[in-house]
Parts: structure tokens; sequence; C-alpha cells
């Protein structure tokens, strides 16, 4: 299994942005589609956004032109840009691996990271 190691979490108003970024050990990065999840309070957790390994993007309906998510290959790295922030963003976010290179609803995730909270304040 590969280590992922999320960064970049914290308090944002409203309206604002904050990067995530999410390290994976190991050799094999750029084979593999990566993703975001969020679980709020007292919800199931959802996927956010997920990338092939190729780099093409897919994204929940509720962050569609807010959020980005991207890759850097060279460096093991997925970031997730997020702005324009609601409270309804907040969550712990976590970065996961697929068993794959491509991306479909309900494809195997061999991989979680820990999880990062997010505070989006009104």
């Amino acid at each position: 299994q590969v280590q992922l190691v999320e960064s970049g979490g914290g308090l944002a108003q409203a309206g604002g942005s904050l990067r995530l970024s999410c390290v994976a050990s190991g050799r094999t990065f750029s084979s593999y589609a990566m993703g975001w999840f969020r679980r709020a309070p007292g919800k199931q957790r959802e996927l956010v956004a997920a990338i092939t390994s190729g780099g093409s993007p897919n994204y929940a309906d509720s962050v569609k032109g807010r959020f980005t998510i991207s890759r850097d290959n060279a460096k093991n790295t997925v970031y997730l840009q997020m702005n324009s922030l609601r409270p309804e963003d907040t969550a712990v976010y976590t970065c996961a691996r697929y068993s794959t290179w491509r991306y479909s609803p309900g494809n195997h995730v061999d991989s979680w990271g820990q999880g990062t909270q997010v505070t989006v304040s009104s």
C-alpha cells in the first residue's frame, strides 16, 4: 500500500480559498487515478473530485467551477485548489488512491490518507 499525507487544511472565510496537497510514497504514483473525498459532520463521505493518471478531472456537481484538482507526477503530489469557499464545504478532506489508472464512479480505492480539516466561516 501507498502512504498518503495531506496538508493545507485550515480555516477560511466564505468566499476565500485554500489549497490542499497530498503527497504519495512510492514510485508508481503516475500509474493511478487519485481522488479527494470529504465528510461533513453528520453526513456520509462523498467524492469531491478525481483525476485520472493522465490528468483528466471529474468533479462533484457541488464544487464544479469552484474547485480544481491537479497532479504533479514528478512530485508524487495531487492538489485540490478550492476557491469561492462556502460554509457547507466545511468537512474533513481525505486524499485517496484508486486501484486503477482511470476513474469511474464506484471504482475501488486502495489507499486513504488521514484527512485534513477544512472549516469555512460565514
